[in-house]
C-alpha cells in the first residue's frame, strides 16, 4: 500500500515537499514516480526515480524546480517542489512499479497566484 502526503495550499513561488510512503513492501526495490491530474485533464507524468541505479527523470515543466529522492531508511520517496506556479495545481499521485504496479491515493496541491 502506498500513502501520499504533503499537499496543501501555497502561494506562487513557494515550496512543498510531497512524501510517498509504503507499507508491506520495500520502495527501494521498485521504481517510483509522481503523476498529477489537474481538474478536467488527464493524469500526467511528473518525475520518477528508477529501481536499479536511482536515475531520475522529469517532465520538462518540472526540470529545475522539482527534485525526486529516496529516503530508504523511512521507506519513502519525496518530491521537493520549489518555485511553484498556479499551473502546478493538481492532485498528485505516487506510483511504484517493477515489480508490480501500485498507486497511492492523491494529495491535493493548490498554488494561488
Amino acid at each position: 500500500q502506498l500513502q501520499a502526503s504533503g499537499g496543501g495550499l501555497v502561494q506562487a513561488g513557494g515550496s512543498l515537499r510531497l512524501s510517498c510512503s509504503a507499507s508491506g513492501f520495500t520502495l527501494a526495490d521498485l521504481s517510483v514516480g509522481w503523476f498529477r491530474q489537474a481538474p478536467g485533464k488527464e493524469r500526467d507524468f511528473v518525475a520518477a526515480i528508477t529501481r536499479k541505479f536511482g536515475s531520475t527523470v522529469y517532465t520538462d515543466s518540472a526540470k529545475g524546480r522539482f527534485t525526486i529522492s529516496r529516503d530508504n531508511a523511512k521507506n519513502t520517496v519525496h518530491l521537493q517542489m520549489n518555485s511553484l506556479k498556479p499551473e502546478d495545481t493538481a492532485v498528485y499521485y505516487c506510483r511504484a512499479w517493477s515489480p508490480g504496479n501500485y498507486w497511492g491515493q492523491g494529495t491535493l496541491v493548490t498554488v494561488s497566484s
